[in-house]
């Protein structure tokens, strides 16, 4: 039977179901006011692996998974009562019933992308409010609450145990953990809100009570799980930041209202990272599947991905992994193509399921150990074994793998037409027309098929989407996949660089005014197209076969804005090298006037925004000024490209544009360099969407992240500064 690590025993424990045969479990489901991100999703698929490995075993599973529709994320919104769903249904002009029905049906289809096995109830924090307040009077009678001018507060000190599950009993690690000033109306700052008054206006508050107001966050959960499991269950499932204060506040109160233990075993995924670093909105590397699946790349390579490494160790989520997992995937699912083509097996095959069977399960049952399976399952691949007990093999397997290879057959269905083409080509290898078989091939597989040749037979099989893409052109994951021509002589005498997200129409009016203008002198373009999906990819792949002063190198994410520039300063080859941001205009002869600034070699950086600071703290525009600035606006950035051996790349942790440019210009500074400004360069600005598409909040936080670490560089460096603003 499966053994798991237990948060609450802190050990490995035995599932050992209080019903026999039948284990209830909880799932801390989605807050629906965005598409959850990847690493959400893989807290999903562990808990769908702890249920298909009981199933396998013959143990009947009851899952239960929230839907919290009341969007209160974290106590400290609640405090300020704020409510996620609600804020998001205003930015849309939509009713927030409206926002979390959009997302609920976003997240079950995700679910079933991923191979999901949908829960048995999808219980709505909305639909359930009654049985909050049922629970919450009771802890009042009970004494482990207490109400306030219409809010009512759990009180910690109730609960002997508080803290066992997270270990975070202090006051003080709890007062950081809130990071809020303490709630006057509290009689402890660690004492977490059961009910909250509703403030003037808002969209959703209920009767009680206690007056018109609306639930805690924790107390949702409480009220669901024992609603549908009673008030002993088996497992209770979420990631690593549910443990503290979400579960330990949890714990409280459900066993403050059962009188004693409701879960019996508390299981935690950890952290799916980006890049090496938390994934959050707020830096920019909140993937979801809508971006995986925009790359052409199957959902289920995503559930590869994650099989291959322990649910209770972070694991780093990038595209180049991702890509890789996908190859895996492919590979997996076309043995499984060869081997279903094959006559059944003979007699004796299932002794040697059985022996591999009891091998796969030793690493599933062991602390859900998948990346064990997932290698078991690839040496039962490999083996000296009949193609049709292989297939057994792993369609046993894949029910608690959830890879979908019970589908690949479906899924590889080709037309009469298309057999009929293979066919024909078949027939000119046999007659040795070697040439007239070529150009079937290509035929066939122009037409979206690939074909593989095997002993005795030609299969066909429909392209996947990745493939496709992959033909259409090829994309990176990172900096670090392009090649580095700093070191190479210039060849031409001006690269344009650009970095094209989204906004096709900016995109287009930037690249076609810049090389309107560029004379006699010898240019190159070159634009990263930072993984756009309006259009813009194919319009720049379309622009580059008719003009060949063009390069196109497509990301297959969005890559931060360091590294989107760093693929062009490492790819370019002009002696001066102009970096344009798509919000600009050029209106005339910009090349001319940039190669007469850099003429002196004691100046690194031209363009005609500059900023000056006195303190490296605030930096303004000084309107119409020539000459000596401290730092160069992004809009128009222009230096020689000899300078990078000198000055090196920009900081890959700069995610968003803002403050990126001064950075640089710094980098610049220290080397010595001067930074020019000429406000009467041809540029024109327009619209910056990428700006103006953000609402102020998040504005705010991107260019706050991004100062902090300018100054944490620079902050001390007043020596950099241009002596006029000292």
């Amino acid at each position: 039977m499966l053994r798991i690590y237990d948060t609450l025993a802190k050990r490995l424990s035995t599932i050992q179901p209080l019903e026999p045969g039948r284990v209830g479990m909880y799932t801390c489901g989605p807050t629906v006011y965005r598409d959850a991100h990847v690493g959400n999703l893989r807290s999903y698929m562990m808990a769908d692996w702890i249920r298909r490995a009981l199933e396998f075993q013959g143990v009947s599973v009851h899952h239960v998974k929230n839907i919290t529709d009341v969007g209160h994320m974290r106590q400290e919104a609640l405090e300020r009562g704020g409510d996620k769903v609600i804020a998001e249904a205003r930015a849309h002009g939509m009713a927030p019933q409206e926002i979390a029905r959009h997302y609920t049906d976003r997240f079950l289809s995700h679910e079933r992308s991923l191979n999901i096995l949908p829960a048995d109830q999808y219980p709505k924090a909305t639909d359930h409010v009654p049985d909050m307040i049922a629970i919450i009077q009771d802890l009042l009678r009970a004494g482990h609450a207490y109400a306030v001018a219409g809010n009512v507060y759990y009180d910690v000190s109730s609960f002997e145990e508080y803290g066992k599950l997270s270990g975070n009993t202090g006051d003080q690690g709890l007062r950081e953990a809130v990071r809020i000033e303490p709630d006057p109306l509290k009689k402890d700052p660690r004492d977490f809100t059961l009910w909250k008054l509703g403030e003037p206006g808002r969209d959703l508050v209920w009767d009680s009570p206690w007056g018109k107001g609306f639930p805690g966050w924790h107390i949702e959960c409480s009220a669901m799980s024992l609603k549908y499991l009673g008030a002993r269950f088996d497992i209770h499932t979420g990631g690593v930041d549910n443990i503290f204060p979400h579960h330990e506040d949890e714990i409280a109160q459900s066993e403050g209202f059962a009188r004693g233990p409701v879960v019996t075993t508390w299981v935690h995924g950890q952290h799916l990272l980006a890049d090496g670093v938390k994934m959050a909105k707020s830096a920019g590397n909140s993937f979801t599947l809508a971006d995986v699946e925009s790359q052409g790349i199957d959902p289920l390579a995503l559930r590869y991905l994650c099989m291959t490494a322990r649910y209770s160790a972070r694991l780093d989520f990038t595209f180049t992994s991702l890509k890789a997992a996908q190859r895996g995937l492919l590979r997996l699912q076309n043995s499984v193509w060869e081997w279903g083509r094959l006559p059944e097996a003979n007699s004796g095959g299932e002794s040697a399921i059985l022996e591999w069977e009891a091998r796969f399960l030793d690493r599933v049952n062991d602390n859900l150990d998948m990346p064990g399976a997932l290698a078991l399952s690839w040496k039962v691949a490999r083996a000296a074994l009949p193609g049709r007990v292989k297939l057994a093999a792993l369609l046993r397997f894949d029910r608690v793998l959830g890879l979908g290879l019970a589908d690949v057959a479906g899924r590889y269905e080709v037309t009469e037409e298309t057999i009929a083409s293979v066919e024909h080509r078949s027939a000119h290898r046999r007659n040795r027309e070697y040439d007239e078989a070529d150009a079937h091939r290509i035929e066939i597989e122009r037409e979206g098929f690939v074909l593989q040749d095997a002993t005795g037979e030609t299969r066909a099989r429909p392209k996947t989407a990745w493939e496709r893409r992959e033909d259409a052109w090829p994309s990176i994951s990172s900096s670090s996949e392009v090649e580095s021509l700093i070191d190479r002589a210039d060849e031409v005498d001006f690269t344009i660089a650009i970095v094209a997200s989204n906004y096709l129409d900016d995109a287009r009016r930037c690249l076609k005014s810049a090389l309107r203008w560029v004379g006699n002198s010898a240019v190159e373009a070159v634009v990263v197209d930072n993984c756009s999906t309006d259009g813009a990819s194919e319009w720049l792949e379309e622009r580059a076969k008719t003009d060949a002063r063009l390069r196109v190198i497509h990301t297959d994410h969005a890559l931060g804005e360091g590294a989107a520039r760093n693929i062009i300063l490492r790819q370019a080859r002009g002696r001066i090298v102009v970096m344009l941001d798509t919000s600009v205009e050029v209106t005339g002869d910009l090349c001319g006037p940039i190669a007469s600034i850099l003429a002196d070699e004691s100046i690194g950086v031209a363009g005609p925004f500059g900023l000056t600071t006195s303190d490296i703290r605030t930096f303004h525009e000084p309107r119409g000024r020539t000459g000596d600035v401290d730092a160069m606006q992004a809009y128009c950035f222009a230096f020689r490209r000899s300078c990078l051996a000198d000055v090196g790349l920009m900081r890959e942790s700069f995610r968003f544009y803002r403050n990126l440019d001064i950075d640089y210009s710094f980098h610049f500074k220290d080397k010595g360099y001067r930074i020019v400004a000429d406000p009467g360069l041809p540029v024109r600005l327009r619209e910056h969407r990428v700006w103006s598409a953000l609402d102020e909040d998040e504005r705010d936080e991107l260019s706050r992240k991004n100062f902090t670490r300018f100054l944490a560089r620079w902050g001390k460096r007043l020596d950099l500064l241009t002596s006029s603003e000292r």
